[in-house]
């Protein structure tokens, strides 16, 4: 019996099918901007899947987007089981669970994408953050990893990203961050004017699109 869509957006390539991403959203919700990413990663061949971890709820202010947050962190055992039933669904979906799937995550998302490449390592075959870090043990993952960080972030140190990727290459991860000159924190997404660095926002997407045909491939 096919397993049931979970509560998100699903982007599916014009040929109908594709490797697997899915895509974890940032504070703000699963807005318009990230069903927006999916739809471009499915026209660049990809089968895309954002699960909806506020179930409906969007926030369009930081003080909005702060209280989702905190009650997704507070709820965290339950964030991970959407997660997982995510990765679960979008497998089947695609039928490439023996070669596993990219996730990409966007600050809130990217730490819950780096736990998910640490808690179940046989699905996932490559990571990217935009923004975003996390702690852990990283000892088990068999993933690649491909960080977006910004020059100057208020909400992100420089030390929780040096501290990252030193854990990641400590676990013998292959490991590549990149950091934006003049961008601050949420400069892909388009809808966050005050902080949109349309050329950082493409070579970001440039080297994302590479790295997920590259980790495909192997």
């Amino acid at each position: 019996m096919p397993y049931a869509q979970p509560d998100g957006y699903l982007a599916i390539p014009p040929i109908g099918k594709g490797n697997a991403v899915l895509v974890l959203h940032a504070w703000w919700g699963l807005n318009d901007t990230m069903k927006a990413f999916c739809t471009r990663l499915a026209q660049s061949g990809f089968v895309a899947f954002a699960p909806d971890l506020y179930h409906g709820k969007v926030a369009d202010n930081i003080a909005d987007a702060e209280t989702l947050g905190k009650a997704l962190d507070t709820n965290h055992l339950q964030a991970k089981a959407d997660i997982a039933d995510a990765t679960v669904f979008l497998n089947e979906r695609v039928g490439q669970a023996d070669r596993g799937l990219a996730v990409i995550g966007f600050s809130l998302g990217a730490y819950y994408a780096l736990d998910l490449a640490a808690a179940d390592p046989e699905h996932i075959r490559s990571v990217v953050i935009f923004y975003g870090t996390g702690g852990g043990d990283y000892s088990n993952s068999r993933a690649a990893y491909l960080g977006h960080f910004a020059e100057k972030d208020e909400f992100e140190p420089q030390s929780n990203i040096d501290n990252l990727e030193e854990s990641l290459r400590r676990a013998g991860r292959p490991v590549t961050f990149y950091r934006y000159s003049g961008t601050g924190h949420w400069f892909f997404e388009p809808d966050r004017s005050q902080a949109y660095n349309q050329a950082a926002a493409s070579l970001a997407w440039d080297r994302t699109l590479a790295f997920l045909r590259r980790s495909s491939t192997l």
